[in-house]
């Protein structure tokens, strides 16, 4: 069975009471009237060429007679995945209609003088390659594997490519869930993660962009890299490709660790939505042909903000996606001086250390600024558990213990650092916690006010002024443990 990769749209049209010869004669006016560079012209029908450019969408328009029916095709000749705009449905509806046109107004002269200059054709004892056997799987597979073969003009994007799916093959090889891997496998393999990158683990930065969360995830964005890689990649060469795609990356992990410091974050889509952010400022520029600028801004652009809008949903870190599209933007408009300048080589080298100094500059400032949530965290909850045990300690006092130092101690330790641990939970309000942490530290405020609210009848029944209720206080002890039994939940 052959498999199709290359995007298509085609009709057969009978012939009726047309000779076969004519309609070859009439069907190859047409082509030229459309302006198609008709390749190969042969007994049986033509190839012809449409389109063509740096970003000019290029098709392969086939027309072969067969018995008394007319096989009409147009498929992408570019390497391109998609056919957005149906771009090879109106060749054939373009072909058909002019077809038609021709028909009804070529004169029996004129028919007669077209046939006798392609006698020859109709003459020759050569096989028609029209009549080729179709490509095999092995063809087609071959072919497709092409996407992941470095060549001239796209070198850069399969090696990227290629580094992507070693690294998946290699996790799947030792142990790593091919559907879904858990966040202490992405973690031990490099997955951006505030906690630990923030700890001296920088690395995770760059070594995150080249991890996936399953096979399908790998393969959404191994498209999406390709897809842009064939249209750009020929536009900035392999080393602006390159420094692109690893400083968008290193903007979106940045940008996803400042605004989701406990997500584990992986993947390629930060990066590549950076290169789609390059491309884009790029098609607002005199860069790209502009008979071709406003179909692939408009179709870019709604595949952009369609994966923005995907990225809303819970455990989707928009964060960075958003980060490499913006880096991205601003990296194609500062290339855009070395693009309609080719012939200045050194403005390149120039313009593209610019862009590096000033972005790993700003990554390493933006590194160091960003606070260490967790630490900080981790920090406050050990001074909690400290004070903790000093506000617990009169609990554990002899009960022959002098009563003014008993009340002493309920005062002066007991509710004082009760209250400065209620103090030092509500300081841990303004970090960017997750909200499992939030409700952790909503049960610790709680346990606070129980704890302060039974020191309280602890302190009158140890003073004796007024009546305390020992059902009170064995009521509060109670709701103490259960809480405390509640917060092991969330350890």
């Amino acid at each position: 069975m052959a498999f199709k990769f290359t995007p298509s749209f085609g009709k057969e049209i009978s012939l009726e009471n047309t000779d076969p010869e004519e309609y070859l004669v009439i069907a190859l006016e047409t082509a030229k009237h459309l302006q198609w560079n008709i390749i190969y012209n042969g007994k049986n029908g033509f190839i012809a060429m449409i389109g063509g450019g740096l970003f000019t969408p290029m098709q392969d328009f086939r027309l072969v007679i067969s018995d008394h029916t007319a096989t009409i095709t147009s498929k992408n000749a570019d390497g391109k995945l998609s056919d957005w705009s149906k771009l090879n449905q109106k060749n054939v509806d373009s072909y058909i209609e002019t077809f038609g046109q021709f028909k009804a107004t070529i004169t029996d002269e004129q028919l007669a003088e077209k046939l006798a200059a392609l006698a020859p054709v109709f003459e020759s004892a050569e096989d028609d390659v029209l009549n080729a056997p179709p490509p095999t799987a092995k063809q087609n597979l071959l072919s497709f594997f092409g996407f992941f073969i470095p060549q001239k003009g796209y070198f850069v994007t399969p090696v990227i490519v290629n580094l992507n799916l070693a690294v998946f093959i290699i996790m799947v090889i030792c142990g790593v869930s091919v559907f879904e891997p858990t966040t202490t496998d992405l973690m031990n393999w490099g997955a951006d993660f505030g906690p630990l990158t923030l700890n001296h683990q920088w690395w995770r930065l760059i070594s995150s962009t080249f991890l996936h969360i399953g096979i399908f995830h790998i393969l959404m964005n191994m498209y999406a890299l390709i897809y842009v890689g064939i249209l750009l990649e020929p536009v900035l060469n392999k080393f602006k490709f390159a420094v692109a795609y690893l400083l968008t990356g290193l903007v979106a992990s940045i940008t996803s660790i400042g605004v989701h410091p406990f997500q584990v974050s992986a993947g390629a889509s930060g990066a590549i939505f950076g290169m789609y952010g390059v491309f884009l400022s790029l098609l607002t520029t005199n860069v790209i042909e502009k008979s071709v600028r406003k179909q692939l801004l408009v179709s870019i652009s709604v595949f952009v903000a369609y994966n923005l809008m995907g990225g809303t949903k819970a455990g989707v870190d928009n964060a960075a996606h958003v980060g490499g599209l913006l880096s991205g933007f601003a990296i194609g408009y500062l290339y855009y001086p070395s693009l309609v300048q080719p012939q200045k080589k050194g403005l390149e080298l120039i313009v593209t250390m610019f862009i590096a100094v000033f972005i790993l500059g700003g990554s390493a400032v933006a590194y160091l600024k960003i606070p260490n949530v967790a630490a900080i965290y981790e920090a406050r909850m050990k001074d909690f558990s400290i004070k903790e045990s000093m506000a617990l300690e009169v609990l554990s006092m002899p009960k022959d213990t002098d009563k003014e130092v008993l009340l002493s101690e309920l005062k002066d330790r007991g509710l004082y650092y009760w209250n400065e641990n209620i103090k030092l939970l509500n300081s841990v309000d303004s970090l960017n916690l997750p909200d499992v942490i939030k409700d952790r530290n909503k049960f610790l405020k709680h346990y606070c006010d129980l704890r302060i609210e039974s020191y309280n009848l602890y302190y009158k029944q140890i003073e004796g002024k007024q009546p305390v209720a020992q059902a009170s206080i064995d009521s509060l002890n109670q709701e103490i443990s259960r809480i405390l039994d509640d917060l092991k939940n969330f350890n």
